[in-house]
């Protein structure tokens, strides 16, 4: 299959399920939300209408606004309510300690600053919430820091996209180039992370 649907059927079908997949990634952190925005960009690129870029930034911007403030208010019952505690070890299983302790540093330092650098940087968002959550920060703070840091997380990834289909006649390999940019981007500090915990003389090997 070398063409793509109709851009008719595109936008029916593409927007309610990159605002489904963004949110879900929002609230289930495994899903690759970044790649999903960077594709949907590479599809808008190639597309006709004038505001298909727009559109996605829109989606994306709103769907991962609203996980997280859902995925918070869900923290929220974690920390007042023992019925709630399971959504709080959901979000500890997914945050590295010594990033959680980092975060809560900021947060101290910056507000809720931090908030739009969490979104930016990969496998920051998590333990951020985490400290606004164990700082009991009320969640009508929590939105006014999350609004910006919404927008600029669905602006750098959708950049990334229009780079990769700005660069290739045929969809496919520009969403291919951007799914493969995002994966480097999100993976990069784990893999630095694990590089610097193996080496001779780190603080994770003791005799």
């Amino acid at each position: 299959m070398e063409r793509l649907p109709p851009e008719s059927t595109q936008q029916a079908v593409g927007y309610p399920s990159l605002f489904l997949l963004v949110a879900l990634g929002a609230l289930v952190p495994v899903v690759p939300t970044g790649a999903v925005v960077s594709s949907a960009a590479v599809v808008a690129v190639h597309q006709t209408a004038p505001l298909a870029l727009l559109f996605v930034f829109l989606v994306a911007s709103f769907a991962a606004f609203v996980g997280d403030v859902t995925l918070y208010w869900l923290g929220q019952r974690g920390v007042r309510s023992k019925s709630g505690s399971r959504w709080l070890e959901e979000l500890r299983g997914h945050a590295d300690p010594d990033r959680l302790a980092q975060a809560q540093r900021k947060l101290e330092d910056h507000g809720v600053a931090v908030l739009v650098l969490s979104r930016l940087i990969p496998a920051g968002r998590i333990p951020v919430m985490l400290a606004c959550l164990l700082a009991t920060m009320p969640l009508r703070t929590f939105v006014r820091g999350n609004l910006p840091a919404c927008l600029a997380w669905a602006v750098t990834y959708q950049l990334i996209g229009i780079l990769g289909g700005s660069l290739f006649d045929e969809p496919w390999k520009g969403v291919a180039l951007a799914v493969a940019l995002t994966v480097v981007i999100s993976g990069a500090p784990a893999l630095w992370r694990g590089l610097r915990r193996r080496r001779p003389g780190s603080s994770g090997q003791h005799a």
